[in-house]
């Protein structure tokens, strides 16, 4: 029997309109999955094979799936990970402090070494990279309490305490703020001046989501990430998206190493950070907001949520908020789990829909389809402050402050070699010469400039200046064939960072330096791409063979081979950045590398005389034993 082709049409029609209805709830559904890991990882420490099959089960997801995306994240275990789980910062500036003499006490203390949990399950300890507590090093994490300034004598005193019965929670201490400096004239504070609930966002009573859009667009105000993507055409596009729902995330993955100055804004006034993501709500027509909090600050967690709670108690979240019609808008928030590439902006929307936290390729942008496929506006913290300031202060006077194209002021975390660790607010256009005496920066030698994405800075850079002035194209600085060349050329180019400044002395193994950076992104690249995977890989093995004193001066032409290759190939930005700075060490800094090669010395540093005697002495021991 044959049936008219109009029904297998509504037949068809019908099916889709079925699978697109289970794919979406499946989706809102899987969104909740980094919580109950979470959920588990706490209660259990772990998470065990029967619970990965339940989990499977509900979130009707495949158990090879799941496992992927629990193994993905550096927070969550499948085996016990210990009643007490240390994580200790390894990153560079922790290792120019006590971090060897703090592991040694730690190991000691607990009989294991790191990486490994007490026999009892009483104890894990495990190393991580920066944790946001760079100028308070040497520093760890217990159950996701922070422990600063940390000694051996400490390390002591709090594995006996915990022995004995004492909480993590009374032991632990509250990282400080270390807000160093702001402007000496108040007018040009922005952040961190005094901070009034509610002001900033009481100005939309005046203005429409279009004059808001515009304000922001004429301000200038670009991602304080790092990618200085124009906020007000990333506004405007996702509002000019029609849909149902739409969102605002906030960026609150502050993974780059050496950065810590939204720790600190959200510490200090979590409220300029809600009526942010408030405005931009109403600027773009979304109703919920929702901020991506790396595990590493959880402490941070329940002062924003109170915030939170007071913003709904006054009025200033939730329905009709001011009083306008459809002005609707909660927050509230999703911890992450570890992980880097999260801080890219599609890795982090496919890790808060239950993911491995890939980053996507850009055939949508989050404006167009992002969270759950809706037009999604990802902001960094710090851009999200500097909203409601704009508002408050208006227009003009915000940009009086800073230089023309890079108005109002920067943030930026400090560590390394200075006597001024911490947060500085400075006007844009300020020398690097004069910024680093600012801070007492102790006979700075190279500055590693926006983290371990960032680039390495010498003498030949102090006299540019902290702005977005005169910028150029990234590839053209790799061209210069030799130090005075770009000094002469970029004296007048702005630097623009993310965040983070990390200063070194001459004292410090630039070339260890190196090795710890391309370490860490061996370890966080999330695999996806073969350029970023296997590339840096091969850039670790190359700077193991320089500092074992075994390569020549081809290496270096691979490393700037291989380095060229990984940055114009990967598929999102922790690859194409990921050798920023050992390109640019190569290029100021080339004695560093050279007094390691093989045609300048004859030193094997790879020979180690206790391992080469081992067996002798294992040998001489057995026969003295026998004889005896």
């Amino acid at each position: 029997m044959s049936y008219p082709i109009s029904i297998y049409k509504v037949i068809l029609v019908t099916t889709l309109i079925f699978l697109i209805m289970v794919t979406k709830e499946n989706a809102i559904h899987r969104s909740k999955l980094l919580n109950v890991l979470w959920d588990i990882q706490r209660k259990r420490r772990f998470i065990s094979r029967d619970d990965m099959k339940k989990i499977s089960k509900e979130f009707n997801i495949s158990m090879i799936e799941l496992e992927g995306v629990i193994s993905f994240y550096h927070f969550f275990h499948l085996s016990n990970a210990g009643k007490y789980t240390i994580y200790l910062n390894c990153s560079t500036i922790s290792q120019h402090k006590d971090y060897q003499a703090v592991k040694k006490t730690f190991q000691d203390e607990l009989g294991i070494l790191i990486g490994n949990v007490t026999k009892d399950n009483l104890f894990g300890f495990f190393k991580t990279s920066c944790i946001g507590l760079s100028d308070q090093e040497t520093s760890a994490l217990i159950n996701g309490h922070p422990f600063t300034n940390l000694t051996p004598e400490k390390v002591q005193t709090i594995i006996s305490k915990l022995r004995n019965g004492h909480s993590v929670e009374s032991l632990s201490n509250d990282p400080k703020n270390n807000i160093q400096y702001t402007p000496k004239d108040e007018a040009k504070t922005i952040f961190f001046k005094t901070y009034s609930k509610g002001k900033g966002l009481s100005k939309l009573a005046t203005l429409t989501p279009d004059e808001v859009i515009q304000l922001i667009t004429k301000s200038k105000l670009s991602g304080r990430g790092g990618a200085f993507f124009p906020t007000g055409m990333k506004w405007e596009m996702c509002r000019n998206n029609k849909s149902d729902q739409k969102y605002i995330i906030c960026n609150a993955d502050e993974g780059e190493p050496g950065t810590f100055k939204d720790r600190v804004l959200m510490n200090k006034y979590p409220g300029l950070l809600i009526e942010g993501m408030a405005i931009a709500g109403y600027a773009v027509g979304a109703h919920e907001g929702i901020i991506y909090l790396r595990a590493e600050y959880l402490y941070l967690k329940e002062s924003i949520e109170k915030t939170i709670k007071e913003f709904e108690e006054s009025g200033l979240l939730g329905k009709n908020i001011l009083g306008i019609n459809n002005f609707d808008f909660t927050v509230h928030i999703q911890m992450g789990a570890g992980a880097y590439i999260c801080g890219e902006e599609t890795a982090l929307i496919a890790s808060m829909e239950g993911k491995r936290g890939e980053p996507s390729t850009k055939e949508y942008f989050p404006v167009e389809k992002g969270f759950l496929g809706k037009p999604t506006v990802v902001n960094n913290v710090e851009t999200l402050c500097a909203v409601p300031r704009i508002l408050e202060m208006g227009l003009d006077n915000y940009l009086s402050i800073g230089t023309k194209e890079t108005p109002g002021t920067k943030l930026l975390s400090v560590s390394g070699d200075c006597k001024k660790l911490g947060v500085y607010e400075i006007e844009w256009g300020m020398k690097l010469r004069d910024f680093l005496s600012l801070i007492e920066a102790e006979d700075p030698y190279m500055v590693l400039f926006n983290g371990f994405s960032g680039e390495c800075l010498s003498k030949v850079d102090f006299d540019r200046e902290i702005s977005g002035e005169n910028l150029l194209a990234e590839h053209i600085q790799f061209n210069f064939k030799d130090p005075i060349e770009y000094s002469r050329k970029m004296s007048g180019v702005g630097l623009r960072s993310g965040g983070s400044i990390m200063v070194f002395n001459k004292s410090r193994n630039l070339i260890g330096i190196l090795k710890n950076i391309t370490k860490f992104f061996v370890a966080e690249s999330c695999g996806i791409c073969v350029p970023c995977r296997t590339g840096n890989f091969l850039l670790n093995k190359k700077i193991n063979k320089i500092i074992f004193g075994h390569a020549d001066i081809k290496d270096l032409e691979q490393i700037k081979e291989w380095s060229t290759i990984i940055k114009q190939s990967s598929r999102c930005g922790l690859g194409k950045t990921s050798t920023n700075c050992l390109l640019t060490a190569l290029l100021k800094f080339p004695e560093e590398f050279k007094k390691y090669l093989t045609a300048e010395s004859n030193f094997n540093h790879s020979f180690n005389i206790e391992n080469a005697v081992e067996n002798y002495n294992t040998i001489i021991q057995e026969i003295e034993s026998t004889y005896e």
